[in-house]
């Protein structure tokens, strides 16, 4: 959410942002913002001039029943003096028209913060402009792209080999979009995992397991309307939502807080399921554990001074390569253009793994910079050694979300025989073992 006095004096910037993203049908709304600032601010004002006169003539009020006192009168007699009674009822109608202000104003700020939520972040000029996904842009590869002299499988036939997943039974208990993993498969889902904490700890973050579900006012700090519509389960009959990812809860954290500068920068470290509805999600290798409704995930989330946050945002997709490439996963960077960011993000990019039997890269992980967006929202501020405040950056990328990133593992580390080799750090985690064995 854009700070409204930045939207007041600059609405040529933050219109041209609009245009940037391909939304023009919210162009009309920073004038109406801007309009609906005024009135609010002149309400105020005018209130404040009221309760002005208020005091003044409360002031000269009591001057009076302090006379009557001195005088000897009790409070109850001095109140019911002509004059007293006089003040009194000049202020009445002053203090209803304060009253009537004072709704004016709740009402008013009400509807902006409901349009600024929905006003995008001012995006990174280094973002390319482009209207979709379509129009993201390669960075940066790391590691050969390697196809094999044989056919390989798709990833569930692979697994279904290895005795690893079931996918009929969890259409029966839960319905589509879930599975369950068993055996060899199920143990390397929990060692990519127990591998990335381990990952991430060694690189100095901490380590946390949040809360899997959160409130509404959480909801609609770290996400979008249109994100929250299409990824969030509600639970019935609460205030209460799945997370769709860890970043969620952890970002949540922090809300209304006030971080003193010396603690700066956090770095932290989730494990957690993750529940999306994944609406209007469909066509791209719906077969298998590629588009599912639930899943877990190793995260990483920094809160971090608005001058650490692009150098932290290097840090953390830097992460994520280098934990690919650890288990020798040829992966590639795709700056996402400006029609492809969500409306909180200032800067963001993805990496993504590469199949062998696609031959094409798909995504693994996101890193993304939202700037002060959701500090904003959620009231996360940060104290100066001499007492000043400003709004803190948050930053959030993948570490790896399995089932999904076994896909690149099983289709990249599969031998001709159907043995998928066991990269040297991930052994420790698989008691050792140096291959998963198709099961007769």
């Amino acid at each position: 959410m854009l700070d409204m006095k930045f939207l007041r004096t600059n609405p040529e910037i933050v219109k041209e942002n609009i245009k940037k993203k391909f939304q023009d049908e919210k162009l009309p709304l920073v004038d109406k913002v801007i309009e609906l600032d005024k009135e609010s601010r002149d309400a105020k004002q005018k209130g404040d001039q009221l309760r002005a006169q208020v005091k003044k003539k409360s002031k000269a009020t009591g001057a009076i029943i302090g006379k009557l006192k001195a005088q000897g009168l009790t409070d109850e007699e001095a109140q019911k003096d002509p004059a007293v009674q006089a003040a009194a009822a000049e202020v009445a109608p002053i203090n209803e028209e304060i009253a009537a202000l004072e709704v004016k104003e709740a009402e008013l700020n009400q509807e902006i913060k409901k349009i600024m939520m929905t006003i995008p972040n001012i995006i990174d000029p280094s973002v390319p402009i482009g209207k979709d996904d379509s129009e993201n842009v390669e960075i940066e590869r790391f590691g050969e792209p390697f196809v094999p002299d044989f056919e390989v499988p798709h990833h569930e036939d692979i697994m279904k080999k290895l005795k690893g997943i079931d996918k009929t039974s969890a259409g029966k208990t839960t319905g589509a979009g879930f599975y369950y993993l068993c055996g060899d498969i199920a143990r390397l889902h929990s060692a990519v995992l127990s591998y990335a904490r381990d990952f991430m700890i060694d690189r100095g973050f901490t380590y946390y397991i949040p809360p899997f579900m959160i409130r509404s006012n959480v909801v609609t700090g770290v996400m979008s309307f249109a994100e929250m519509e299409n990824m969030m389960y509600k639970i019935e009959g609460e205030d209460l939502y799945l997370i769709g990812t860890s970043e969620h809860s952890m970002i949540g954290k922090f809300i209304d807080t006030i971080l003193p500068e010396e603690e700066l920068p956090q770095t932290l470290t989730s494990y957690s399921p993750c529940f999306r509805k994944e609406v209007g999600a469909h066509g791209i290798e719906e077969r298998g554990v590629y588009r599912i409704h639930q899943f877990e995930k190793q995260e990483m989330i920094v809160v971090c001074n608005p001058e650490d946050s692009m150098k932290w945002y290097d840090v953390l997709w830097k992460n994520t390569v280098d934990y690919f490439r650890s288990l020798d996963i040829p992966v590639r960077t795709l700056e996402c253009c400006s029609g492809d960011l969500a409306d909180l993000k200032v800067k963001s990019l993805d990496v993504e793994a590469w199949s062998p039997r696609q031959k094409k890269y798909f995504e693994v992980g996101s890193c993304s910079n939202l700037g002060d967006a959701q500090a904003r929202r959620l009231g996360i501020r940060v104290r100066k050694e001499d007492g000043s405040k400003y709004f803190a950056h948050t930053l959030n990328n993948t570490v790896v979300a399995p089932p999904r990133m076994l896909i690149a593992f099983l289709e990249n580390n599969l031998n001709e025989d159907g043995t998928v080799n066991i990269p040297e750090v991930l052994r420790p985690y698989m008691g050792g073992a140096e291959k998963l064995i198709p099961k007769k």
